[in-house]
């Protein structure tokens, strides 16, 4: 008997060995999150707060209703934005100058919406059909 463990032992321990070493392979390596990839994923969330926040002014709600968009639609669209059209929304929001704040904001929302729209991942202005 002891002659049998010895000879099996040793065998089903490579056996275990080899037989983990494809699922010890498969196993997704993860990466290590940079500083820059941080300090991006904390300034795309700045830009959607700012746009938030311009959203919820009281003049610019009164523009949209003018306009005949609903505020919440808007809001919903803007949270659907990709990071690349958050920063390029913010960067629009940066260069407008003081005064046209309301109507260079409502602009680029009307932009997006629009160019959104026709690409089809929209459906807010009926005469883009």
């Amino acid at each position: 008997m002891k002659r049998l463990s010895r000879l099996l032992s040793p065998l089903l321990i490579a056996a275990l060995v080899l037989g983990s070493l494809p699922a010890v392979a498969a196993s997704p390596q993860t990466d290590l999150v940079g500083t820059a990839e941080v300090l991006e994923a904390s300034t795309i969330q700045q830009d959607r707060e700012r746009i938030r926040e311009v959203l919820a002014r009281e003049d610019v709600q009164r523009q949209l209703k003018l306009q005949g968009v609903d505020a919440d639609e808007v809001k919903s669209r803007v949270a659907a934005l990709s990071d690349a059209e958050v920063s390029e929304m913010a960067d629009r929001l940066d260069q407008m100058p003081a005064g046209a704040s309301v109507v260079g904001a409502l602009f680029a929302v009307f932009v997006i919406l629009l160019v959104t729209d026709i690409l089809g991942l929209t459906d807010v202005y009926p005469f883009t059909r």
